[in-house]
């Protein structure tokens, strides 16, 4: 068996994830529809349960978040992709900051991420089959941690 090309698959899903974000900071919910697998599990701080299927996060995106978004650039700071052996599994997870507007014409930083994203290796083409974000040390999740 053949080593996977780490380099090659990191550049790639990094690249994807660029993609989805760019065209998810415009409201454009389609850019993560698209690269989903069509049996995708996903979680939020938003979701009660875990969505399973595309259907179903196609619903939830499309009712919270289509059009609704308007981020001005993201920041991925620590982003780290981990490779299977075989290569056709691959997991990343980052940090993102969302960069917002202020009101005032400039930006300030939004709402701070931890996400992992699960590719998976289909039909020659990298998809997400699993989803999960989660708030960077939110100041109501710190503040009932201490309570």
């Amino acid at each position: 068996m053949q080593a996977a090309d780490v380099s090659r698959i990191t550049e790639t899903i990094l690249s994807l994830e660029l993609a989805i974000n760019e065209r998810w900071n415009k409201g454009d919910v389609d850019g993560a529809l698209e690269m989903y697998s069509e049996d995708v599990t996903y979680f939020d701080p938003l979701t009660e349960v875990r969505l399973d299927g595309r259907k179903a996060v196609e619903a939830y995106f499309r009712q919270f978040f289509e059009g609704k978004l308007d981020i001005l650039r993201n920041e991925f700071p620590n982003p780290q992709v981990i490779v299977s052996d075989g290569g056709d599994l691959a997991v990343l997870h980052y940090n993102l900051l969302n960069l917002v507007r202020d009101g005032q014409g400039g930006e300030k930083q939004g709402t701070a991420w931890n996400s992992t994203q699960v590719y998976r290796l289909i039909d020659a083409q990298w998809r997400v089959m699993h989803v999960n974000w989660s708030f960077t040390r939110h100041p109501a999740a710190m503040q009932g941690l201490m309570a």
